[in-house]
């Protein structure tokens, strides 16, 4: 069974052209803010990235997110082969650059790291010829 992968190497993914926010924020951590909601995908996107910089790939990330919020073990190896037999999205289509005004960095191994819109290092990497540059995904079609 062939595996799909969502990581990019040596990658900025710099923000949506529409992100309504001109400064990074941290996404809610639950859309109705009760300590019983299951948390946000961009809530988890955050945590586990901001929290641990440049020790998980974006794979690691979306999987872990998709287990989470189903209660399956996010090492659960047999559910993430499965998980990964077809396509996801990627970082690309995370809150984080849609909305929040999160860059995503991307190391050679594929380890991501994020990067605040309104930082000097995040104009830095967006003009960095010695990177791969992309775009997260607009949230309206033009």
């Amino acid at each position: 069974m062939a595996e799909h992968t969502t990581n990019y190497t040596s990658t900025f993914i710099e923000v949506a052209e529409d992100c309504p926010t001109d400064h990074a924020q941290e996404p809610p951590a639950s859309p109705s803010m009760s300590a019983e909601s299951v948390p946000t995908i961009g809530a988890l996107h955050y945590r586990m990235i901001a929290e641990h910089p440049f020790e998980r790939t974006s794979d690691d990330v979306i999987f872990a997110t998709w287990a989470l919020r189903r209660g399956i073990d996010p090492d659960d190896v047999q559910a993430r082969e499965d998980f990964f037999s077809k396509g996801q999205a990627c970082l690309r289509a995370s809150p984080l650059g849609k909305r929040y005004g999160w860059g995503v960095l991307s190391d050679a191994e594929g380890r991501v790291t994020l990067v605040p819109r309104e930082s000097e290092e995040y104009a830095l990497l967006a003009a960095d010829p010695a990177l791969g540059h992309t775009r997260a995904m607009r949230s309206k079609r033009a």
